[in-house]
């Protein structure tokens, strides 16, 4: 390129790349053909004239993000890095605060926005700025093993107030003794105006337990003899109470008359479902819910997906279908 041609490259590299004209418009600026136009700015991109640079906050990580939406036919997936001093954590602390601003994003004026429990669902609660005018309703009892956790129903309510909508929080545990005692609260009429809003669920955000102590809370809620018992099952993985096996499928089907929970048929009807969840702990029993075509959604860490991106099987699309992996088979 001599002088003038670089000049003028460099002036339609501005007219195109900042100020946003078509080559039409440029072409017909510089008295040239828009095929002139587009060869030009080719040359400029190849002379390395023009940079172009994809930059994102540095704490996101780009190409695992759509490498991972890819791979599960997911509609959204951002990969966060995973702070150094909790790599072996699940859950690092820095999901909640990307799903509050992801969360921002999906949600639209007049949308019935629902919460499961989870800590991470917490934290993302907290950490929100902005939400469209919406219904918070709360998808599951809260998780309560002699403890006064409420943290799921200020979750419904901090959201709520933040978007400035109604709150229907649940006021029950998510796992109850036995089905009749979760059948009779489900009859109490505050919790089944809440559980009413099911139906109307248009955004929902879910997390995901994997099945060992401390990292699942049906795990820490049921008995040992239980816990050995759905573990014969093939139980990997919790979301909302529902079991799933390594393959997706849902196990221990019986565990649902005893909770407070959505129902997973209603779950795979709600357009948006949003999972936050990460570590390696947590990583196979992530691979296992995205198996079981309920969540089209996710916020996870580059542990967990590193795990991911490398699951062994033919890789789901649970967002393209919702297909239930086992269709009408009873686990358990």
């Amino acid at each position: 390129m001599g002088p003038g041609e670089m000049v003028q490259a460099a002036a339609m590299a501005r007219r195109f790349y900042l100020e946003g004209k078509s080559k039409i418009q440029i072409a017909e600026e510089f008295g040239v053909s828009r095929f002139k136009v587009a060869r030009v700015l080719e040359t400029a991109l190849e002379r390395d004239l023009v940079r172009i640079e994809i930059r994102v906050p540095a704490e996101l990580d780009a190409e695992r993000s759509d490498a991972l939406r890819a791979h599960y036919g997911l509609r959204h997936a951002v990969v966060v890095e995973t702070p150094a001093d909790q790599a072996d954590a699940p859950d690092p602390e820095n999901l909640g605060a990307v799903a509050a601003d992801l969360l921002g994003e999906l949600v639209s004026d007049g949308d019935v926005l629902g919460l499961a429990w989870g800590r991470s669902i917490i934290t993302m609660a907290n950490a929100l700025d902005r939400l469209a005018p919406c219904t918070v309703v709360q998808l599951t009892g809260v998780y309560d093993v002699g403890t006064a956790e409420r943290g799921s129903v200020e979750a419904v309510r901090t959201a709520a107030a933040v978007s400035g909508g109604e709150a229907h929080p649940l006021y029950a545990p998510m796992v109850l003794a036995d089905p009749s005692t979760a059948s009779a609260l489900r009859a109490q009429s505050q919790i089944a105006a809440a559980m009413s809003y099911f139906e109307k669920v248009t955004v929902a955000v879910v997390s995901i337990g994997s099945w060992e102590a401390g990292i699942s809370t049906v795990y820490d809620a049921v008995s040992a003899a239980e816990r050995e018992h759905y573990a014969s099952l093939g139980v990997a993985a919790e979301m909302s109470s529902h079991l799933f096996d390594a393959r997706g499928r849902r196990v221990g089907r019986d565990l649902r008359e005893r909770c407070i929970t959505i129902d997973a048929d209603r779950l795979r009807r709600i357009p948006e479902v949003l999972a936050i969840a990460g570590g390696m702990r947590k990583a196979a029993a992530i691979d296992a819910v995205l198996r079981s075509g309920l969540v089209t959604s996710l916020v996870t860490d580059t542990a967990a997906a590193d795990h991911l991106l490398h699951s062994t099987g033919p890789a789901p699309r649970p967002a393209l279908d919702r297909a239930d992996p086992d269709g009408a088979l009873a686990g358990g």
